[in-house]
């Protein structure tokens, strides 16, 4: 009995599958607010340069004044007399700010506009080396203490990295305290994710994760920006998104520990404990047999596997054998493809003449009609299906966003930009949901932590290339859209490469990994098979689980002889021995 099947008996689609969907919901409402916090905090408004004669004039007023200057922002004038100015040679040092929704951010507070408006950008950059460290620290030790921990200590991370940077005033402080902050990125959200992929039935997977992320991710992103209105201050707003932070610490008592990570540390016992708990939660009643049973099953495999003179599979391990290494290098490619079109997406509209406020919370509507979609999809086309298809639309709409924004790029249309970015968005959006399934459930779970993470991280360092294909548009206006397009369209292509995980047993070792999927040709797809195929077909992991399971019944029925024959050798003793007390009397 493998580990889908006793899940089933203690329940794969019960109570507490819903709690942890639920938990899992509110983590994606505080990773939204965490991911965007420092664009939310960095916000700058319309400014000039103070000057005690435009105190009492309207915004306007000050607008039509700067007007005839190339940098209105950071023009210091020596004298007003009317609309004749004289311009200062002297640096702005104070500015006069039109705070949209009357929210004063940091940039605006501690002026790190014009000469120090790279000091904001500092930090930003110090964030993603951060998710970086992050990202490969935690996946390595989720796979080392589990995923509950891991999963608390980098949202703790998170926490004292937010509230931290409340008290800052120097670049110094500020750029530690993003680095702190970054460490979480990611981390703080896949961890969960790993832990209510294990167990959730597979063909709720789909239903289950996609509308969590999709409703309460959307929900945290359209209600970040107006939190930040509501409150109205950046050190307020801090503190009202870092603080929910600390109620994951809960999650140690509520949140049972990857069974499956269990089972691949040989802690069988302490997989018992936790299936255990959640038939009890849910109401099943399941056999000590069935759990002997299990236990057994589990005992055979990692025999098999070496048994406990086998070293623990590390990161290095999916890259020994040819389809681990060829799957491990599709997943980095493609996480490398949609990290970076997400980022060039984002940079790429800065500047549309539309509140930032709105525009973000806008583009944040994207996020559910594209969960909506994969759920609806997703389990008919199949996940390579959906993985290859949604890059492809993907590239269609970013290129499409960005060519019409370098070609209006001096007389914007704010409605069609907005369009065309909520368009890019959402192809996005969907890509990166799909891809993240997918990776997850392709890792064995012996490495899924260190190795969803060193996906990630291959995402975001594919990430700092953004700038630099944006850049080439000042030579070809085109340029940038061209080359997302083609990066678009080729991890669609390389998506057709991967194996189908729609319905399958997941792997769990390294060995089962590099059976998963054997023999599936570019174009399998599940909707394009009738039911019977699928009913005869056998995929090559289940032919290696069942010889496993065959295994497991031979070794079961020769200690049931051994026993039976160490019985009857007992009985046939006890036999010789009373026939000699009756003979000496």
């Amino acid at each position: 009995m493998d580990f889908d099947q006793i899940l089933a008996k203690c329940g794969d689609f019960n109570r507490y599958q819903f709690m942890i969907l639920a938990l899992f919901g509110f983590i994606n409402i505080i990773v939204s607010m965490h991911y965007f916090t420092q664009t939310v905090i960095s916000f700058v408004p319309d400014h000039w340069c103070y000057h005690d004669k435009l105190v009492n004039m309207t915004y306007k007023e000050i607008g039509e004044i700067y007007a005839q200057f190339e940098n209105p922002s950071c023009t210091r004038l020596d004298d007003i007399n009317g609309h004749n100015v004289t311009v200062s040679s002297k640096a702005c040092e104070k500015w006069i700010y039109n705070y949209d929704f009357g929210y004063r951010s940091m940039n605006t507070e501690l002026n790190w506009v014009c000469d120090s408006a790279y000091k904001a950008r500092i930090g930003q950059s110090l964030f993603f080396i951060g998710s970086v460290v992050g990202t490969l620290f935690y996946g390595l030790l989720s796979d080392k203490i589990g995923r509950v921990p891991a999963l608390i200590l980098s949202n703790f991370c998170g926490f004292a990295g937010d509230f931290s940077t409340i008290f800052t005033k120097s670049v110094a402080t500020f750029t530690l305290c993003r680095f702190i902050s970054g460490l979480a990125a990611d981390t703080n959200f896949y961890l969960m994710y790993i832990i209510v992929l294990e167990y959730i039935r597979p063909s709720m997977r789909t239903l289950g994760l996609n509308m969590a992320v999709g409703l309460f991710y959307c929900l945290g992103l359209v209600f970040t920006p107006w939190l930040a209105v509501l409150v109205g201050h950046w050190q307020i707003y801090l503190a009202c998104t870092s603080l929910p932070i600390l109620l994951v610490v809960l999650y140690y008592f509520v949140v049972q520990e990857s069974a499956q990570w269990l089972v691949t540390r040989n802690d069988i016992d302490g997989a018992i404990v936790r299936l255990k708990r959640v038939a009890k939660f849910n109401g099943c009643r399941v056999s000590q047999a069935d759990f002997d049973e299990f236990r057994r099953h589990c005992q055979m495999t990692h025999e098999m596997l070496g048994g406990d003179d086998k070293k623990q599979a590390t990161l290095l391990d999916m890259f020994r054998t040819p389809r681990m290494r060829k799957n491990t290098l599709i997943l980095f490619f493609k996480s490398m493809v949609i990290t970076l079109c997400y980022d060039a997406v984002s940079r790429n509209v800065e500047g549309m003449g539309i509140s930032p406020f709105i525009m973000f919370s806008l583009s944040a509507l994207a996020v559910l009609p594209s969960s909506v979609l994969l759920v609806l999809l997703q389990d008919r086309i199949g996940r390579k299906g959906m993985a290859s298809g949604s890059l492809l639309v993907g590239g269609l709409f970013t290129a499409a966003a960005g060519i019409a924004i370098a070609y209006q790029q001096h007389n914007h249309n704010a409605i069609l930009l907005a369009c065309l970015t909520i368009a890019a968005r959402f192809g996005v959006a969907i890509s990166y949901e799909s891809g993240s399934q997918y990776a997850t459930e392709l890792i064995p779970t012996c490495v899924r932590g260190q190795g969803v993470a060193a996906v990630h991280v291959a995402g975001f360092a594919a990430s700092f290339l953004a700038p630099y294909i944006l850049w080439l548009g000042t030579f070809f206006k085109a340029a940038p859209s061209i080359i997302l397009g083609v990066l678009f369209f080729a991890g669609s292509f390389v998506c057709l490469l991967l194996p189908e995980t729609l319905n399958r047993s997941l792997p769990t070792t390294i060995e089962e990994g590099e059976v998963f999927g054997k023999g599936e040709r570019m174009f399998d797809f599940p909707c394009l098979h009738n039911k019977h195929d699928d009913e005869e077909s056998e995929s090559e992991l289940e032919k290696y689980k069942r010889k496993h399971s065959l295994i497991d019944a031979k070794q079961m029925q020769m200690e049931s002889c051994s026993n039976g024959k160490r019985k009857q050798s007992l009985i046939d003793a006890d036999h010789e021995e009373q026939a000699l007390k009756d003979a000496n009397h």
